[in-house]
């Protein structure tokens, strides 16, 4: 049980003496967001500019264009909510080698409540032109992908979650950038997971193997660009087709592929798994439960489906 925030911050310290290009820039949330053990190593590389995202990215930005890699770090809801105009006009727009990492996102972010739980940010994200979009699956995954992004000519969105999370993989893993990643195989349909949902669509599967159903699960990390190859195998493949995400599921990850299987008439079913309005405060195990997005509820909710 890791967290991806935790898997930043580690990868962040595996890149940070090769790579002296790299620095931070944070509001004010070194702790939050695991920045904390780089700012201690490297002080003279970590830029705090407060409570201030609009003002966290354009510095960001400016760093960049200076040749500098910066790592802008907040939560989610902030700095694609907040910062959204100068990530538009300054990071995208520029083109500029900024990399933006949202922490806390969904409601696996728990008692901070609706207004602290980004629900929106990869549909933010995945519409602005030059900029890549990612969301690991675990706290190993989250290390790699940190590393991995940092050496990535293009501004990137790297969501992170803020609970501790099953790990999917182990410390052999290497990440592949534009890479979907079968982890089951299965025969009644397949599940395309993203980000902290991965472990739960796991779990899922498990609970409905010992229904007599097999369904294939596939770690979708990149959001974009998509995975086309793999990802247009598995909707010719299947029937019935499965998508789960902490986040809304408008213009995430179902709405990804709703568009891929609209536009190639791939002739399957899609049934988009995440939420539909606000969270709330409460613990994470207990959000989860009510939402149907922990193991059982992504089972009880394919079940009626399949």
């Amino acid at each position: 049980m890791q967290s991806t925030r935790e898997g930043f911050g580690d990868g962040l310290l595996d890149i940070a003496e090769r790579i002296p290009e790299v620095v931070i820039v944070d509001a004010d949330l070194r702790h939050s967001v695991q920045t904390l053990k780089f700012a201690e190593k490297y002080p003279k590389r970590v830029f705090n500019v407060g409570i201030a995202e609009q003002n966290l990215v354009g510095v960001a930005s400016g760093l960049a264009h200076g040749g500098k890699i910066p790592f802008a770090a907040s939560f989610a809801t902030f700095i694609t909510g907040l910062g959204y105009n100068q990530i538009r006009q300054s990071v995208c727009y520029s083109e500029n080698n900024v990399k933006l990492v949202g922490s806390h996102a969904g409601i696996l972010t728990g008692e901070d409540g609706a207004t602290h739980q980004a629900l929106e940010d990869l549909s933010l994200m995945r519409g602005l032109p030059n900029l890549r979009v990612y969301a690991p699956a675990d706290y190993f995954e989250a290390r790699e992908m940190t590393k991995q992004i940092a050496a990535e000519k293009s501004a990137c969105y790297l969501r992170l979650g803020r609970q501790k999370t099953p790990t999917v993989y182990d410390s052999k893993f290497r990440a592949k950038l534009g890479r979907a990643d079968v982890l089951r195989n299965g025969k009644d349909g397949v599940i395309f997971a993203i980000g902290t949902e991965v472990p739960f669509a796991i779990e899922a599967a498990e609970i409905l193997k010992s229904r007599g159903k097999n369904l294939a699960v596939v770690n979708v990390s990149t959001l974009k660009p998509l995975d086309l190859k793999t990802t247009t195998s598995l909707l010719k493949k299947f029937k019935k087709v499965f998508s789960v995400e902490d986040h809304s599921i408008t213009g995430g990850l179902g709405s990804t592929l709703a568009e891929l299987i609209a536009e190639n008439n791939f002739g399957c079913h899609l049934s988009r798994i995440g939420m539909t309005g606000f969270g709330e405060s409460g613990t994470s195990e207990d959000l989860l439960k009510k939402y149907q997005l922990d193991g059982s509820g992504i089972a009880k909710t394919i079940s009626a489906k399949i």
